[in-house]
């Protein structure tokens, strides 16, 4: 009698345990996309990006503490400002060790806040890039 007891009384702790472990997990244990496998960060970086909205003001800082450094930069001074197009890695083309814009989705930033996302991201950067003498 006094085992069972036992055992229920066990079982009851690690229920009981359980959810305060899980959101634990969920809300405090912070992503850290230098420590994941590629396509855990593929698939973080996806999801993180796809929840973005361009209507809230979202700087880089913001972005880069949840990504981490992105896989590609380019980047131009027009007078004072700052255009940054930055590519993260969101998708696996070929797996060949190196990663390539198709592979990536881009963000695109002015002045360190988010203007554009994706396809619209590289127009956008292209248009506003001055032209080369």
């Amino acid at each position: 009698m006094k085992k069972y007891l036992r055992w229920l009384l066990l079982a009851a702790a690690l229920i009981a345990v359980y959810p305060l472990a899980t959101w634990l997990a969920l809300n405090v244990y912070q992503d850290d996309p230098d420590a994941m496998a590629w396509t855990d960060r593929e698939a973080y970086n996806r999801k993180f990006i796809n929840a973005l909205q361009l209507s809230a003001t979202v700087t880089q800082d913001q972005i880069r503490q949840k990504l981490g450094g992105p896989d590609i930069t380019e980047a131009y001074q027009a007078g004072t400002d700052l255009y940054q197009l930055v590519y993260y890695r969101t998708q696996r083309d070929i797996s060949d060790g190196i990663t390539t814009k198709t592979e990536c989705t881009a963000l695109l930033y002015l002045n360190r806040r988010l203007i554009a996302v994706g396809e619209n991201a590289v127009q956008q950067f292209r248009q506003a890039r001055p032209a080369r003498p």
